[in-house]
């Protein structure tokens, strides 16, 4: 699969669950073996994440022939207290970048970082 970053020790600032439905707010077609290769889990680790989206109203899905086509419930809250009011459409606008702005950034170089007191 091209673009698939190597694998990853140690911690990191976003977890499965949210790695698992930007994939799918991506590609609401894309198959469990492609979410298990982008997000560098098992397919086994993705479908219990997907069924806990599922459960708790996040996710769902239609089957047609052997294709899933989910359907993600973007006015939904995120669940933590320290997110309360935070919509999964929120999220997913940090996590997943419109095509344009992909073949932009194929195009231009990015940017250097910014000091933290400049971005105050």
């Amino acid at each position: 699969m091209v673009g698939v970053p190597e694998s990853h020790t140690g911690w990191t600032f976003v977890t499965n669950h949210a790695r698992v439905l930007a994939a799918i707010a991506d590609n609401p077609n894309i198959r469990i073996r492609d979410i298990a290769a982008r997000c560098r889990l098992t397919e086994r680790a993705v479908q219990r994440i997907i069924s806990d989206l599922e459960q708790d109203g996040y996710l769902s899905h239609t089957r047609d022939g052997r294709t899933n086509t989910y359907r993600i419930q973007p006015d939904k809250v995120l669940r933590h207290p320290a997110e309360a009011g935070l919509t999964v459409a929120s999220l997913l606008s940090l996590l997943v970048q419109d095509e344009t702005d992909r073949s932009r950034e194929s195009r231009v170089p990015s940017p250097s970082l910014v000091d933290v007191n400049d971005a105050r």
